[in-house]
């Protein structure tokens, strides 16, 4: 008996760094993309050399009729779900101001960082509380939201509220589901080396070294992969709606 995961946005980044922790931990893993592409190919064939089972299952996570179909394949390859990763993201498709943020962008940001997560959380909510689980595994779901949730990040303001209502889903996840024994948390990366974050990783990294953060510079996917893989194999006991904030202490508040 194992724990098995779903781990959207996994082909790459902060993602399948997730996936493969969570594979070194012993979780049978359900590897996502949107498509099924030679980059969610090599995502399975990576899980694979860690010899745990593993599925490839794409699906566009904010397509909500695809939720129901995606937990049926991937239990049907691996078993019944115990985790769901909630980490397949969108940034902006234009950084500028925020008076010229158009509804295109605004509604992408809203339905793959925000509305996907409420309703794949909760479709994987449901089967769990149809079920009689084994009480000797854990059952979670991790949300991937942003430092943005409460930061502001003025080229970025329609990402930040889609981010900032995502870190609201977490919460009212697990007031709901405290009840059911299923834990959620909310992982907030801050800077972090991602293909997303690649046209303007100089200027973060610039931005550590003279202080934004308190560890002088930017964390790495595999970083913020061991904190998920830690939060869903119940590595924090009696712990559920917390935020994790991954950002080398950006956000605490200084003088």
């Amino acid at each position: 008996m194992r724990q098995v995961a779903l781990v959207t946005g996994s082909s790459r980044g902060i993602g399948l760094a997730a996936a493969k922790a969570l594979a070194r931990e012993g979780f049978a893993i359900a590897l996502n993309g949107p498509e099924d592409d030679d980059e969610l190919a090599a995502a399975i064939a990576a899980i694979k050399e860690i010899g745990v089972p593993s599925v490839a299952v794409p699906f566009d996570v904010s397509d909500l009729t695809a939720h129901q179909a995606a937990l049926t394949q991937a239990e049907e390859a691996l078993g019944p779900l115990t985790t769901l990763i909630n980490n397949a993201g969108v940034g902006v498709i234009n950084r500028g101001d925020m008076l010229d943020v158009t509804e295109e962008s605004y509604d992408r940001c809203m339905a793959v960082n925000t509305k996907a997560v409420f309703f794949l959380s909760q479709c994987f909510a449901k089967r769990l509380c149809a079920r009689t689980r084994p009480a000797q595994l854990f059952h979670s779901i991790v949300n991937i939201s942003s430092a943005n949730a409460i930061a502001v990040a003025t080229p970025r303001s329609e990402y930040c509220v889609s981010k900032a209502a995502a870190a609201m889903v977490t919460k009212t996840l697990a007031v709901r589901l405290g009840p059911e024994n299923i834990a959620v948390y909310d992982v907030q990366p801050g800077l972090i080396e991602t293909e997303m974050t690649a046209p303007v990783i100089a200027q973060y990294e610039a931005r550590a070294r003279e202080g934004l953060t308190l560890f002088p510079r930017v964390g790495q996917p595999d970083e913020v992969g061991m904190i998920i893989a830690s939060l869903a194999s119940g590595k924090l006991p009696y712990t559920t709606g917390q935020v994790i904030s991954a950002d080398a202490g950006m956000l605490v508040p200084r003088f």
